[in-house]
């Protein structure tokens, strides 16, 4: 899986991916902090998470914060709201969502 395609994921299905088209094509050439200020959160979450960087990570999470009111403290935190821990494995197809 490439980090295009982890970061606009919409979810996944056994071993493949569900992409979102419509955002990749639009987005696909903005930087993770870039993503996170459009509001983005998710996208630009993937892309520091693809990359396994903790300090873009805890960027995004601050910038989430600021701009939600949320109360999250950690990247274990958003992590769990986003429902993603890690890049899967095992991910052989991807699925285009237009």
């Amino acid at each position: 899986m490439t980090k295009e395609e982890f970061v606009f994921s919409i979810g996944f299905q056994g071993e493949a991916a569900i992409v979102d088209g419509k955002a990749r094509k639009e987005y696909k050439n903005l930087s993770t902090s870039e993503l996170a200020e459009k509001g983005l959160f998710r996208a630009a979450f993937c892309s520091a998470l693809f990359d396994n960087d903790e300090s873009e990570m805890k960027s995004v999470l601050e910038s989430y914060k600021n701009q939600s009111g949320a109360q999250m403290s950690s990247i274990d935190d958003m992590k769990k709201m986003l429902g993603l821990y890690a890049v899967p494995d095992g991910i052989n197809k991807v699925t285009v969502i237009n």
